[in-house]
């Protein structure tokens, strides 16, 4: 039976997801956020959506990106 990358359970519905050249097996969605989600570069928390980007690094909103310095970045149009 496959085995989660994760949390190390063994489960027959596990499912795989590939990103570029890198690939896991987890059993859960709860799994493979904590695994494979990236991090706010501010904050630190798991970015489930898009994030917003700046020569920086990833930000899970504008607000986290404007703290660590100039930004035009914006929540809102």
């Amino acid at each position: 039976m496959p085995i989660c990358d994760s949390c190390g359970n063994e489960y027959d519905k596990t499912f795989t997801i590939t990103s570029g050249d890198e690939s896991g097996t987890f059993d859960s969605y709860e799994c493979a956020i904590n695994t494979i989600a990236p991090l706010c570069a501010h904050c630190g928390c798991r970015i489930l959506g898009h994030g917003v980007e700046n020569e920086a690094g990833i930000y899970c909103c504008a607000h986290c990106a404007r703290q660590t310095g100039p930004s035009k970045l914006t929540d809102r149009a």
